[in-house]
């Protein structure tokens, strides 16, 4: 059976799937029911491995084991399969979450806490800094610096970046809202984001960001966050930002941004 590495890499990315496992899946798909013995062959897969890759795909609910002598393996149709692991995913997902949950109020928490705060103590503010790859670690960060605001929260965004903070930072920015935290956006309007735009302002003073293309967030004039590439020129996998606690260039860029803050039109 010959399948290209292209859709192999493509189905280990949509379905979380390690590339043994792919192999003996498609392998199974093109036959309908197969032995272990037969699916290594086809799939080149080392027969030792291929009864633990099988497993695991039961486990999952790509396939069913077929009792008899000897066993098979009976392939699902790929639409069930979709469905079987998208309730899979949301269960345990549930369940993570709720483990996560019962932690706030455990030991196990307040002991990480306090390490924390202890090794903390030793770190100068200038070496609290790093770089993030990926636009979901980087918005994880940025909803991370949003929830400890105290007094001031500057973003200034592109245009498409305005539409995906919506999901990600407005739950945030309305608890900041009601802490009094000031907070201020500025990004390209247009008919494709004037509504994007309108809904922030219920939290934040929101407006029109001509010329200049930015990405970057302040916060408490000590924390920043800037994004080095263009968002519409990247894949968000390669999107890659700096994190840094100074207050000093914080408040250099924050002084800059005054100035073209002044220029920038209200939204309505």
């Amino acid at each position: 059976m010959i399948v290209k590495e292209e859709f192999l890499s493509r189905l280990r990315k949509i379905f979380d799937l390690n590339l043994y496992e792919v192999k003996v899946w498609t392998a199974l798909l093109s036959r309908g029911t197969s032995t272990a013995g037969e699916l290594s062959n086809i799939s080149d897969v080392p027969r030792s491995r291929t009864y633990d890759i099988l497993e695991s795909l039961e486990k999952k609910g790509f396939i069913i084991m077929k009792l008899g002598k000897p066993i098979k393996f009976v392939a699902l149709k790929p639409d069930e399969v979709v469905e079987r692991v998208k309730k899979n995913l949301m269960t345990s997902a549930k369940e993570k979450t709720q483990r996560l949950e019962k932690l706030k109020g455990e030991e196990v928490l307040e002991e990480l806490s306090g390490l924390f705060t202890k090794g903390v103590k030793f770190v100068e503010p200038s070496d609290l800094s790093g770089s993030l790859r990926g636009r979901q670690n980087l918005y994880n960060h940025l909803d991370m610096m949003v929830r400890s605001a105290e007094k001031t929260i500057t973003i200034i965004t592109t245009a498409e970046g305005l539409n995906r903070k919506l999901e990600v930072l407005m739950p945030s920015l309305i608890k900041c809202k009601k802490r009094g935290v000031v907070v201020r956006i500025a990004a390209p309007i247009d008919s494709n984001n004037i509504k994007i735009a309108r809904e922030f302002s219920k939290v934040a003073e929101v407006r029109k960001l001509d010329k200049i293309k930015a990405r970057f967030v302040v916060i408490d004039s000590n924390q920043l966050m800037f994004m080095l590439l263009d968002d519409e020129k990247f894949h968000p996998n390669y999107d890659i930002g700096v994190w840094i606690n100074t207050e000093f260039f914080a408040q250099a860029l924050e002084q800059l941004f005054e100035l073209a803050w002044k220029e920038m039109k209200p939204v309505k």
